[in-house]
């Protein structure tokens, strides 16, 4: 595709003045769109469709001359961008150059998850952006059905969890809700067992599979405090992580990794 960058958008273009101000939460609720950064991302979000402009520097058209030729294709507008004005849009010191504009991809839990789900992921008052784009990466690996953030969490759109989520945000229904009841309702509505991860848990994750051939949701707690005694009680069940070393805990997204790789290995034996 060619570009005239003798025409490229500077900092100063109110396109890119106005695509700079959704690196705030406030902004992207406000306008229901949000921004992403980098190859995988930017192509995820051509492919799906959520993708509505591309921005892109000299250079890095040249080494995403592939992914600007499929937003040709699929009507996404292209626009030629100075390297400030990349700099201008991207949260990281060392810019990929090629940005995507994009429509809100939230779904809301009722529609994320329904009757035929059977695993989903659910964070719980998260609050480290990477761990919230690495939470929706492992949902999409292990082909989890749905990943819900409950209570008062980081938003799943914002750069740092974008670009964590490394495209997978645009392959996974992902929800947001800040009443954790409400979503424990509604999963438990939808004829999943309720599971929450535990130190201290009744059922030992080795001894599991029978329990994870059930459509389940899984509880992950937030980074510091893990989950709350009154979600712990109200789970269906408790499941501690068999640690067999000297480490005392297990970090948010790798407790997640083990825990809905166990489930999908269960739930989808003998599918491959």
């Amino acid at each position: 595709m060619a570009l005239d960058f003798s025409q490229a958008f500077s900092e100063r273009t109110p396109r890119i003045v106005n695509a700079a101000k959704l690196q705030k939460s406030a902004q992207r609720r406000k306008v229901k769109q949000f921004l992403v950064e980098g190859g995988n991302s930017v192509e995820a979000a051509i492919a799906t469709g959520a993708a509505t402009d591309l921005f892109v520097t000299e250079q890095a058209a040249e080494k995403f001359e592939e992914i600007l030729r499929t937003a040709g294709y699929l009507n996404v507008y292209v626009h030629p961008i100075t390297d400030r004005a990349a700099r201008s849009l991207s949260d990281t010191v060392t810019t990929t150059g090629i940005f995507a504009l994009c429509a809100d991809v939230l779904w809301t839990v009722a529609k994320a998850v329904n009757p035929r789900s059977r695993l989903v992921s659910v964070a719980v008052e998260t609050r480290e952006p990477g761990n919230a784009g690495t939470l929706i990466r492992i949902a999409d690996a292990v082909g989890a059905d749905a990943v819900v953030f409950a209570g008062d969490t980081v938003d799943p759109q914002g750069p740092k969890a974008v670009r964590a989520s490394a495209g997978s945000l645009f392959h996974v229904p992902v929800a947001r809700n800040p009443d954790v009841g409400d979503v424990i309702g509604q999963l438990r509505s939808r004829g999943l067992r309720i599971l929450a991860t535990a130190a201290d848990g009744e059922v030992d994750l080795d001894d599991a599979t029978e329990l994870l051939t059930q459509p389940t949701a899984w509880l992950f707690g937030n980074e510091a405090h893990g989950l709350g005694e009154e979600l712990l009680a109200g789970a269906d069940h408790r499941v501690r992580i068999p640690i067999r070393g000297r480490a005392e805990s297990l970090n948010l997204a790798t407790a997640a990794a083990i825990c809905l790789y166990e489930s999908s290995r269960a739930l989808f034996a003998g599918e491959d």
